[in-house]
């Protein structure tokens, strides 16, 4: 038993230097829960309908299952509380040394796309924003620097509960190229935020369906890279339409994944919109 761990230990280490040799893609995942898109994008990795690997998954929660699926796959995981972010005191000048040195309230405040102009006219309303994208950047900070442990590629965002800050993004993003991914639960630019099932279930759509998209500084808001469409039957409950959606889920995350890894993908512009096109398509 012992030789087979050792031949079978010798063999996965042999496979990643073939892999780092080949050029594959090198992918970090974020998770917030059971990671059933990191475990999509992992096993389409394994089946050679993505040419890359998954480096490291990544989480907010200690307790999400998927870290343990990566652990038992060889894959580098590491936890970063935002929580206990959430709680640091803005108002004690002492935590300002929290700061990353490069961080600058003003300038993100002028590029995010969260809160609108009006409602940061509003002095209480500004300085709850500041104190929100202070405490965001100290949790982004730890993330950043748990990543640049692990060179990667692409960061791929598989059900992570957390919106990432133009301070993030910004860092991820070098030289204005895109190499941030999501995928989210709704067609679109219908239903964006946290229930795309639910709001296309309640809202009485016939058709529902899930998307692939760049991230940039709003919600749900990026270059949308690639969709896939369900139908919604009459007397279909939530559960149904969401064991449906996941499939088309779990098929279209790799796909866009691996027109990334074979460099298919371009940001072009439509009437001031940044748009995905895609070489060989029409």
């Amino acid at each position: 038993m012992k030789n087979k761990e050792g031949e079978a230990e010798v063999f996965h280490k042999l496979q990643k230097e073939k892999e780092r040799a080949m050029g594959k893609l090198k992918i970090a995942v974020l998770i917030s829960g059971t990671g059933s898109n990191m475990k999509a994008i992992v096993e389409a990795c394994k089946a050679g309908v993505i040419d890359g690997e998954v480096v490291v998954v990544g989480s907010d929660n200690s307790e999400a299952k998927g870290l343990e699926f990566a652990k038992v796959e060889g894959i580098s995981t590491f936890v970063v509380d935002y929580e206990l972010t959430k709680k640091i005191d803005m108002s004690d000048p002492a935590n300002n040394e929290l700061l990353p040195a490069d961080f600058d309230v003003e300038e993100i405040l002028r590029k995010q796309c969260l809160y609108s102009n009006e409602y940061l006219s509003v002095m209480h309303r500004a300085s709850n924003a500041r104190i929100f994208f202070q405490r965001r950047a100290i949790a982004e900070a730890r993330l950043l620097s748990e990543l640049k442990k692990y060179p990667y590629d692409l960061l791929a965002l598989a059900g992570f509960m957390y919106i990432l800050s133009p301070f993030a993004i910004n860092r991820i993003n070098i030289g204005g190229v895109h190499r941030i991914m999501n995928i989210h639960p709704a067609l679109l630019p219908a239903f964006p935020g946290e229930h795309g099932y639910e709001d296309t279930f309640n809202y009485g759509c016939k058709v529902g369906g899930c998307t692939v998209h760049f991230v940039d500084y709003g919600e749900d808001t990026g270059p949308i890279i690639g969709q896939k469409a369900y139908e919604i039957y009459p007397g279909d409950r939530l559960d149904a339409i969401k064991d449906r959606g996941l499939k088309k889920e779990h098929e279209l995350y790799p796909e866009c994944i691996q027109m990334f890894a074979v460099g298919r993908l371009s940001i072009g512009e439509r009437k001031g919109r940044k748009i995905v096109h895609i070489a060989g398509c029409l």
